[in-house]
């Protein structure tokens, strides 16, 4: 009956149903003498198991602690920075560069009879307004006579 019971036991192992005291029989049934023939060939496997929880390691395993070097992190920081500050002026005084340079440039002709030209377009643009302003200005001047003939002052 113990043969058939430790059978069953080893069954149970082999799924993966068993608990933990079933396993120590296990153990137990194993480490001894007496153990059935046809079960000898797990002899050496539960022979390892306690094998194993007896072994000590004396390997010491180094513990270093990560320290970050926090100055070489604050200078990677600040030239970053100095970096981007020195990007930005560098974009920003040749933009300015280019524009003086096109403000420079307005207003001046090689050609005088370009000169002219552009002159007398800029004139008459310039008339156009000046006469829708005096435009306004006598339809003002006719609504001024309008109410002074109504309201007589």
């Amino acid at each position: 009956m113990e043969l058939n019971k430790i059978e069953d036991i080893l069954e149970k192992y082999f799924q993966g149903e068993t608990s933990i005291a079933e396993e120590n029989q296990l153990k137990e049934y194993f480490s001894s003498s007496n153990v059935a023939q046809h079960l000898e060939q797990y002899k050496p496997m539960f022979g390892y198991f306690s094998q194993a929880k007896e072994q000590k390691s004396t390997y010491e395993i180094p513990l270093q602690t990560k320290k970050r070097n926090v100055a070489w992190l604050s200078i990677a920081a600040s030239a970053v920075v100095l970096l981007g500050i020195g990007t930005y002026f560098f974009v920003s005084e040749k933009n300015d560069t280019t524009a003086v340079a096109s403000q420079t440039e307005l207003g001046t002709y090689d050609d005088p009879e370009e000169a002219l030209k552009a002159t007398q377009k800029a004139l008459a643009l310039l008339s156009n307004n000046v006469n829708v302003g005096i435009e306004s200005v006598q339809y003002i001047n006719e609504y001024e006579q309008s109410k002074n003939k109504i309201f007589k002052q």
